[in-house]
């Protein structure tokens, strides 16, 4: 073991959907296919100065220096896959930046195993991402994500915050949807303001009834003055930036 060394590095882990049962249905046609996605996947992971580390069967497990480098990887081979013949295989890929064991070429340990997971919970052409990764790409690349909240991978003793690359539920990469990590912060404040306003609103309402009512003075001003002021105090912050 004296050998093997550990390193932080971005992990890509795809595989084809579906795989057994195309290859049931047509060996031939399906191994073509297979092939032509390899080369397909070799060609952008090398333009984006990525490598190969182990292939089993249809999938792969590739690393990257850079996190942004590996994500634009994965949106350009969906496209260019997605844009091939109708019927061809389809890829699922979930990408995590985490601790590996480096084993002559091969990488191993839990950093591997999420990637592996990720891209099990994608659907077919899809892209699933950690809270890691979506952390520092999230600025810098204009394609949408979408928070799928808290997920159990499998083995997985605690669970994981996932992204979807594109703004699917299922996280195909359609580059079209706005990035997002759940309801935006102001708006949702807004909402809840607006709300409590109707609430209390309601409220001083009834209050007023009450006093023209019973005809006791003039005295619901002052629950009034104290409602405005505690709805003037909290929509301040709210409403500074539009």
């Amino acid at each position: 073991m004296s050998d093997v060394q550990r390193k932080l590095t971005t992990i890509l882990a795809a595989d084809a959907a579906g795989y057994s049962s195309v290859m049931e249905a047509d060996e031939v046609r399906t191994l073509t296919d297979l092939r032509a996605a390899r080369a397909v996947f070799a060609q952008f992971i090398a333009r984006h100065h990525g490598r190969i580390a182990n292939t089993a069967g249809d999938g792969l497990i590739a690393e990257f220096p850079s996190v942004v480098e590996a994500v634009q990887c994965a949106i350009e081979v969906q496209r260019e896959l997605g844009a091939g013949a109708e019927g061809g295989l389809r890829f699922r890929i979930g990408v995590h930046l985490g601790d590996v064991l480096v084993d002559g070429d091969d990488l191993l340990g839990e950093g591997v195993n999420l990637a592996a997971r990720l891209q099990s919970m994608a659907e077919p052409g899809g892209i699933l991402i950690s809270r890691q990764v979506y952390d520092q790409v999230q600025k810098k690349l204009s394609v949408g994500f979408q928070y799928l909240g808290e997920k159990q991978p499998k083995n997985f003793a605690e669970s994981v915050a996932v992204y979807s690359v594109g703004g699917g539920e299922g996280g195909a990469s359609d580059g079209k949807a706005r990035a997002k990590s759940g309801p935006a912060p102001a708006s949702d404040k807004k909402q809840r303001f607006i709300a409590g306003a109707s609430r209390w609103g309601l409220i001083l309402a009834v209050l007023f009834v009450i006093d023209f009512m019973t005809g006791e003075g003039w005295w619901v001003q002052w629950p009034a003055i104290g409602i405005a002021l505690m709805l003037a105090m909290r929509s301040g912050p709210l409403f500074e930036r539009s």
